[in-house]
């Protein structure tokens, strides 16, 4: 099972979208989720740097600037969704990666916070 450290400038940019009111709170994750057409959409006018803002997670060990290297998204490449802060948290927990399910966590109430 892959391995994967917390990606400190997604959480800076997650914090800073939530601070912003870049967010939708409620959406059908499933249907929202950037999928590879997506992403590659967005990787041909954006920088990597910009693309792994959006995910929570490095995987330990992958190359940077590979889609392997990132995982963890947590938004539409626009706005964050709260649905994908409780996936990114649900997956974390499920496969005990610990780090990541807390900043999901931290994530979700800063959210809930902000937006009650």
């Amino acid at each position: 099972m892959a391995s994967y450290s917390v990606n400190k400038r997604a959480l800076d940019k997650a914090r800073r979208l939530i601070e912003s009111r870049q967010y939708v709170l409620d959406s059908d994750w499933g249907d929202v989720q950037p999928n590879a057409s997506d992403q590659n959409a967005f990787l041909r006018s954006h920088p990597w740097e910009e693309y792994a803002e959006w995910h929570l997670g490095l995987t330990d060990g992958a190359a940077d600037e590979t889609k392997a290297r990132y995982a963890f998204v947590y938004g539409d490449f626009r706005r964050l969704h709260r649905t994908g802060l409780i996936a990114c948290h649900y997956r974390a927990a499920e496969w005990r990666h610990k780090d990541i399910e807390l900043a999901a966590h931290e994530l979700l109430q800063l959210l809930d916070a902000t937006s009650a």
